[in-house]
């Protein structure tokens, strides 16, 4: 055989291995954020979702929802247990607010509302133990058709042992003109739990950071966080902790709970809060989906490991 098919072979070979080794496939990410119909992004592990960002045009404000907890099974819902339509803006967990110079963010009808308009996803990552998604959404006045506030929002996930996980939830509000956010219980950020976790349909127990219990003792209480467990099966007991980070105007927060089944952290409890044209106000809150009960010990170690982190600065850095 003459000697130029021996190097014709062997160059063909040693394309066939380059070949083969370029066509090995990447690892798959444990933790997916996958797009779907009628706006909304799931949040995927090892292909089962555990939690999901609405943000349709339709919509009086973007939300999350469902939250599975590691039984399968959400640990939020939407509506009041006893009063969906009354109380539709309760939006499993949300971001709202009662008085933007007068407007209500808050409610989903009556006179002097707005509406959180979603404007563009502005980035997007997956990985094995952590992934987020950063939104941006307009506050609209609906009477003048204003634009009060540009908000960025960050939803990152972080995976934890044994189907337990964590949200951080970074918001950067830049006022487009000046601003002041009312002297009110009702916002910034709220958690409506599942009917068979709330204090007074399932049994639940609502528990805060100063040792306080259920909303006798924990509403309108200052905290750095408050959990609210129960039942979700006739076998488990799971929960939500709400986190407020130390880095936060008015921290430690005001706690709006109830019985019923909802919690929310009040921004301007105690007074108004104003904000010049083109300043901004960064804020970050946790969310530790857990199993059974945790003791006021390992809750408060979390708080601490979230506490240490920094309040990021969403703006896209410039090139």
């Amino acid at each position: 055989m003459p000697r130029y098919y021996h190097v014709l072979a062997a160059v063909a070979i040693a394309l066939l291995a380059a070949w083969e080794v370029r066509a090995q496939p990447k690892p798959v990410p444990i933790l997916q954020t996958v797009p779907l119909p009628y706006e909304q992004i799931s949040f995927e592990r090892d292909g089962q979702e555990i939690t999901r960002y609405h943000f349709g045009s339709a919509l009086k404000r973007p939300f999350v929802y469902p939250v599975i907890g590691p039984a399968g099974r959400s640990l939020t819902r939407m509506g009041h247990p006893h009063d969906p339509v009354g109380h539709s803006h309760h939006n499993s967990i949300w971001v709202s607010h009662n008085d933007v110079n007068g407007t209500s963010f808050w409610t989903d009808r009556g006179k002097n509302t707005g509406q959180i308009i979603h404007q563009h996803i502005e980035k997007m990552t997956e990985g094995n133990t952590e992934a987020f998604v950063t939104a941006v959404n307009a506050w609209i006045d609906d009477a003048s058709k204003k634009t009060l506030l540009l908000e960025r929002r960050r939803i990152d996930i972080v995976l934890l042992d044994k189907g337990e996980w964590f949200m951080i939830l970074d918001l950067e509000l830049e006022a487009k003109l000046d601003v002041t956010f009312g002297k009110t219980p009702f916002g910034l950020v709220a958690v409506r739990m599942a009917k068979t976790i709330g204090a007074h349909d399932g049994g639940g127990t609502i528990r805060n950071s100063a040792g306080q219990v259920n909303e006798k003792e924990v509403f309108w209480k200052p905290a750095k966080w408050v959990d609210y467990s129960g039942a979700i099966t006739p076998k488990a007991v799971e929960g939500i902790t709400l986190m407020d980070h130390p880095g936060n105007v008015n921290h430690p927060s005001v706690y709006h709970v109830r019985n019923d089944g909802w919690m929310g952290s009040s921004l301007t409890f105690h007074d108004a809060l104003r904000l010049g044209a083109g300043k901004s106000l960064r804020l970050r809150y946790g969310f530790y989906v857990h199993a059974g009960q945790p003791n006021v010990a390992a809750i408060e170690n979390r708080w601490a490991e979230f506490a240490k982190t920094k309040i990021d600065d969403l703006k896209p850095k410039k090139k």
